[in-house]
């Protein structure tokens, strides 16, 4: 089955796309996104010898949290952009130091963090320990570094275990 199914979440989520993508649910659209969703990730398993083990339960909250986080940076930024006086913003650049070591968990959490209105991961050091991240507004660097870490961080550490 491993072999079949090398990657079954990847297989899911093209068989999905496929559909979505089509816009049509037939036996014969269906049919052919489960043929990509098969023999993509089939042939590309050699190329991820190590990825890192989803724990699906943490990863649903997870989810739920992110999504909640934006639907709320929503509104900060809006009435950031339309109260607050330019004079009054405190951009700054966040060098978040990290405690992740997998490529495929960085990206995660890069992304995570970019998904937020307001902030954006711009770069990952050379040795991989550090996140260069832009805030729109932070009057407090060291605290949105710590809020970001114990928000998004840790809960991807329980995640990919």
């Amino acid at each position: 089955m491993n072999r079949l199914l090398p990657h079954p979440g990847l297989s899911v989520l093209l068989v999905v796309m496929w559909v979505v993508m089509v816009n049509d649910l037939t036996f014969g659209t269906l049919f052919l996104g489960l043929l990509v969703g098969v023999l993509v990730p089939m042939f590309t398993a050699p190329w991820w010898p190590g990825r890192p083990r989803v724990r699906f339960l943490p990863a649903i909250a997870y989810l739920a949290v992110v999504l909640g986080d934006i639907v709320v940076a929503n509104f900060q930024v809006a009435a950031i952009i339309l109260f607050k006086p330019n004079r009054d913003l405190k951009p700054a650049w966040l060098t978040i130091p990290l405690e992740l070591t997998s490529p495929e968990v960085i990206t995660v959490f890069a992304g995570t963090i970019s998904l937020t209105p307001g902030t954006v991961s711009t770069d990952v050091s050379a040795c991989g320990k550090f996140l260069l991240v832009h805030a729109l507004h932070a009057p407090d660097p060291a605290t949105e570094i710590a809020k970001v870490k114990s928000r998004y961080e840790a809960r991807l550490k329980g995640i990919f275990a």
